[in-house]
């Protein structure tokens, strides 16, 4: 499994170890208790349809990149700070990756996860 940016008609792998959270405890939970996450991780969180989504860092000690996807399309990107930050956005799927790791990825891009 693997999480693909699609731009500019080129694609690109943003991770290749990819975890899902597709249960109320592990959406819940999302990575609070991990003290880091590799380079070429993502958390991937499905939904069934387009609502507001949420993320909070209370108990992560270090930066992510948020994305809030609609239908594929990227329609949020934020550095989320460890500890405090806080983001929403409306979205049928959230990927969580390593702080850095989406700082190419823009509004309007398409990203899939290949394999869910």
């Amino acid at each position: 499994m693997q999480v693909v940016h699609e731009a500019e008609g080129e694609e690109r792998a943003l991770a290749s170890d990819v975890d899902v959270a597709d249960g109320i405890l592990s959406k819940a939970r999302g990575l609070i208790g991990r003290r880091s996450i590799p380079d070429g991780y993502a958390l991937v969180f499905p939904f069934g349809r387009v609502a507001t989504r949420r993320l909070h860092m209370v108990l992560v000690p270090f930066d992510v990149d948020a994305l809030w996807l609609a239908g594929g399309e990227v329609r949020r990107t934020q550095r989320l700070a460890a500890w405090t930050g806080y983001g929403r956005g409306r979205a049928d799927t959230v990927v969580e990756l390593p702080g850095g790791a989406a700082a190419h990825v823009e509004v309007g891009d398409r990203v899939h996860v290949e394999g869910l």
